[in-house]
């Protein structure tokens, strides 16, 4: 069949077969099917939607696209996944504390998308990481490490990667089918036996409200525990910033900061350890809950966590002393200067999804697929919702390169940020459990 016919069928609110499915992501991959036809395929699956069956179909046409990975290892293999946000380090975090806890992590993340982070090109900011390992590579890695994190490459969901970055471009990035066929072909094709969600909701989060949030969520647990791993997913709030940092190597240093058991954002430990303890119970490595949380504070506390990060990054191709010495490796930009309050009070809220997009601005993320970005940019000791600050206080710091790139950072985070005399309640960061 014709691909402008499979698209003309979604168009008109028909459901697709899986053969028609098969058939369109067979032509992703081949060439066949051209960038304006999956543009036109995304709009009017972001318009019509697909049901539970076709969603289920296109994630499989997705993840069969390429090779797909088995493991024989001697301990579960679990792996976790966010749906996105802003400042969103967890991944960077979460995967050496796991694999200090004695699973193998094998976690296929990817670029930034939209006005969020991409843990692919945080990584990237680190010198001559491999975010494009082959498969002998990411395998040797887990095995000997312990964990690998790697972007896609050529051979893992290779129709997803063509399709995650034409979304990123032609506005079908908040859609719940392609969301969740996105994130699953790739991380089913790592070929993890457990999977936990990190599923963010807020101004901040593509599903920006908590009945979105929490369908995407049931979407996705539905999805993977049908196509054969166990999957929980745990909500979480994205209405202000997750740490202190936003950006690409000023998160990287923020994350070697906590796995050194300093500057740590309380926020962004609570959602860490939640997840880590969630999935190493759902692993079966730990009997409760209770238990799984004392082994993430013995490997944060003992150093092994670090000690993983480190051989991971080294395994990759990262310098050897690279974790002892970040602050010499990692880019800088040639200017910081802080923005500070207009006046006295408490910060009550963020425009996180706005702060987001300022980091475009400054040159950290992407406004086609192809640009190249500059990995030094973006903020850091941000304010968190909460804080008391004045005419004295610095809302963050911003890393740029030109005057004009901070009048326009200054500008946005000035209409991002709500200041009131009243100090707001902070609430948890994590909303549910499914």
């Amino acid at each position: 069949m014709l691909p402008q016919e499979i698209i003309r069928r979604k168009r008109n609110k028909q459901t697709l077969s899986r053969i028609e499915i098969d058939e369109f992501i067979n032509g992703i991959t081949t060439g066949s099917v051209a960038d304006v036809q999956v543009a036109s395929m995304t709009m009017a699956i972001f318009l019509n939607g697909l049901n539970a069956q076709e969603t289920i179909d296109l994630t499989l046409a997705m993840r069969n696209s390429g090779d797909i990975l088995q493991w024989d290892l001697d301990k579960p293999v679990v792996d976790k996944h966010s749906s996105g946000g802003v400042g969103d380090k967890v991944s960077l975090m979460l995967t050496p504390i796991l694999a200090a806890c004695d699973v193998y992590v094998p976690m296929i993340a990817g670029r930034g998308l939209g006005h969020t982070g991409g843990t692919v090109d945080k990584l990237e900011s680190i010198p001559h990481y491999n975010t494009q390992a082959d498969n002998n590579l990411f395998r040797r890695t887990v095995k000997e490490v312990g964990c690998a994190i790697i972007g896609q490459t050529g051979n893992l969901a290779p129709a997803d990667k063509k399709i995650y970055a034409i979304r990123d471009v032609c506005g079908t990035v908040e859609s719940i089918p392609l969301i969740t066929a996105s994130i699953l072909s790739k991380k089913l094709a790592a070929g993890p036996q457990y999977l936990v969600m990190d599923l963010t909701c807020g101004n901040g989060a593509f599903m920006q409200n908590f009945a979105d949030a929490k369908a995407l969520a049931e979407s996705i647990v539905s999805v993977s525990n049908g196509a054969g791993t166990k999957t929980s997913a745990v909500l979480t709030d994205m209405n202000q910033l997750r740490g202190y940092s936003a950006g690409n190597a000023v998160e990287v240093h923020e994350a070697l900061d906590y796995l050194q058991n300093k500057n740590i954002n309380q926020r962004i430990d609570i959602i860490t350890r939640t997840l880590c303890a969630q999935l190493l119970h759902q692993c079966g490595r730990f009997t409760s809950i209770k238990e799984a949380q004392k082994a993430v504070s013995a490997a944060l506390s003992s150093g092994k966590a670090l000690e993983k990060f480190a051989k991971m990054a080294t395994a990759l191709g990262a310098p050897a002393d690279f974790v002892e010495k970040a602050d010499t490796y990692l880019p800088k930009s040639a200017h910081q200067k802080p923005i500070f309050a207009p006046h006295e009070g408490y910060i009550a809220s963020m425009d996180t999804r706005a702060i987001g997009l300022s980091i475009i601005e400054l040159g950290g993320g992407r406004r086609v697929p192809t640009q190249k970005l500059d990995l030094a940019t973006g903020y850091t000791a941000f304010a968190q919702i909460g804080d008391k600050v004045d005419e004295k206080t610095p809302l963050a710091m911003v890393h740029y390169q030109t005057e004009e790139q901070f009048q326009k950072a200054k500008e946005q985070i000035l209409q991002a940020i709500s200041i009131d005399n009243k100090k707001p309640d902070i609430k948890s960061p994590i909303l549910l459990t499914i």
